[in-house]
Order: structure tokens, then sequence, then C-alpha cells
């Protein structure tokens, strides 16, 4: 709307760059009538900001509900790894650490099915069901994961090494990988380092087809695998 070439934006852009408008014109404020959104009927001009600010304080109100929720959130998550990487810590024989692992993975965070292969173990583990015969074409792909795989179950052999992995339409699968000791790394002839070796992975499945989404975030699933990673390295050999 315009009146001889004044348009509605020219008279706002005035009203807010004048604050002594009001002020000399005070007698505007108590007649001017706007439209209430509760009713449609006619309040006034004070009434109308104090009901816009009514409703700013619960759009504050809500968010301030949602991030204290996404902090309990967090809180509780933080707690089960704690709980996890603690059972891992106080596993003292090493060949027990994949079921320690597992198990405590799945109750904690409430995982269906998991399971796990590593290859290269210690010969003293060679014959546990974790160091059972991989496939050149799984060990590959698992060298091959950059950050962990999330999607749907594509008939992955990974998938067979869970208990009912005819159930499983999603997987996780995490790759774990051998770093090199902090300690060796920082003496002055240390060679550079190299990408760290995969010698395992860990496969988490559910027969929800969502569980495991291709867009889900990927942060919470590497700190498992560093954790995890950190743990079975005691399953090799000595490097």
């Amino acid at each position: 709307m315009s009146v001889e070439g004044i348009t509605e934006a020219d008279i706002a852009n005035y009203l807010a760059n004048t604050p002594g408008f009001f002020e000399r014109h005070a007698e505007l404020l108590g007649s001017i009538q706007l439209t209430s959104p509760h009713g449609g009927r006619a309040v006034s001009l004070q009434e109308r900001q104090m009901e816009m600010l009514r409703e700013k304080i619960k759009g504050l109100e809500g968010k301030i509900i949602e991030m204290i929720r996404h902090g309990q959130e967090n809180v509780a998550i933080a707690d089960r790894l704690h709980r996890w990487t603690r059972a891992a810590l106080l596993t003292a024989e090493p060949a027990r650490l994949p079921a320690v692992l597992l198990g405590e993975l799945q109750r904690e965070f409430l995982i269906p099915q998991a399971g796990l292969r590593l290859w290269g173990v210690d010969a003293r583990h060679a014959g546990e069901a974790f160091a059972a015969p991989v496939s050149d074409d799984a060990r590959s792909f698992a060298a091959s994961l950059t950050l962990p795989y999330c999607g749907m179950n594509g008939g992955f052999e990974a998938a067979g090494w869970l208990e009912d992995a005819a159930t499983v339409a999603s997987l996780a699968m995490i790759p774990l990988r051998r770093h090199p000791d902090p300690d060796a790394a920082d003496a002055p002839d240390a060679p550079a380092p190299a990408t760290p070796a995969v010698f395992g992975l860990l496969v988490l499945g559910s027969p929800d087809p969502t569980r495991y989404a291709a867009d889900m975030g990927l942060d919470f699933l590497q700190r498992i695998g560093d954790i995890a990673s950190a743990s079975l390295v005691r399953l090799l050999p000595a490097a």
C-alpha cells in the first residue's frame, strides 16, 4: 500500500529511525487499535505488545526445555559410555575382552545384535570364535572404511557374524585400527606416521531399517571404535 508515493516500508523505516515520534505524539499510543490473534477482537497497542512478548517468552521457554532435554540425553549417553569403557578396563584376561565389550555394548545401548571379527591375532587366541576366518573381500572392505558404515543390510559378509542375521535390516560396521605407540612416535628418528592398520570389524545390527541410517551422525560410533580398538589391540602380537 502507498499514499502519494509513500509506502508502508517508508513509514516503518521512519518510525524505526525516529524514536521521539511517539514521545511527541503520545496520544496515538492510546488510540491505536490492533487485531488480536486470539479471537480477532480489537486491542490496544500496549496489549498487543504484551501478547507478542508473552508469545516470545513462550517460544524461549520451549527452546530452553529442548536444550535441557538434549543435555540430559547427552549426560545419559556419556554415563553409558563411561560404564562400557570401565568394563573393558576391568577385564584382566584379554581373551574375555570381545565378549565383555559386545555384551556390555548391547546392554548399555539396547543394541539388538552385535558381533566382531579380528585378524592377525596372537597365536594364543587363534582358536577363539572372534578369530574365525574372514574373507579377503571383508578385510579389504574394512580397510577401505575411513568412517563407520551405516545403512541397509545389503547381504554383507559381516552380517553373518551376528546371531540372527536373517532378521538384520540395518547395520553399523566400525573398523578397528591399530594406532601407533604415541611414545614411539615422539622419538627423534621416528618415521612419518602411516595410516593405522585395520585388524578387525565391529558390527551392530538391528531389525529396524531406520536404526542405522546412512545420514546419521557418526561421532559416537567413531568413539566406540576408538575405545574398542584400544582395548582389543591386547589380543594382537606385540608390535
